[in-house]
């Protein structure tokens, strides 16, 4: 668990790696009930326009939580997480968690970290989540 005396502005974090199956999008499915044919059926994913199934944009977005909760020392250590979702996560795909520290309030005991998921894709950097933030309770 980080403290307040060990994190500093622009402090990366660590980076977190995953490539994604069909066996972990079926899992989410089934333990959210979201049973879109955009993450299940290929044919049903071809026909709007993708190369095959997606990922959900939540299972992505746990990703991330899974990233800073890491960090942090613990889900109960994150208070706040936002982000917005910018591009599909395709099966296969490695997808990258990390963030860097914005601001620390050291009365508080607090660090807001901006955070992302990445994916390489044609020798380019895209953007699953962008733009996003959370706010990380620190130890004293």
């Amino acid at each position: 668990m980080p403290s307040v005396r060990e994190v500093a502005v622009r402090q990366n974090l660590p980076e977190l790696t995953r490539v994604v199956t069909r066996e972990d999008v079926k899992a989410y499915a089934d333990v959210g009930g979201d049973a879109n044919p955009l993450h299940q059926d290929d044919d049903a994913a071809r026909a709007a326009g993708f190369p095959g199934i997606v990922a959900h944009g939540m299972f992505t977005m746990g990703f991330l939580a899974s990233c800073l909760t890491r960090w942090a020392g613990g889900p109960e250590r994150v208070r706040r997480l936002s982000a917005q979702f910018r591009a599909p996560v395709f099966m296969g795909e490695q997808i990258v968690a990390g963030g860097r520290v914005k601001a620390v309030d050291v009365e508080a005991g607090v660090a807001v970290v901006e955070c992302w998921v990445s994916v390489e894709r044609d020798g380019a950097t895209e953007w699953p989540i962008k733009r996003g933030e959370a706010e990380v309770l620190l130890d004293p």
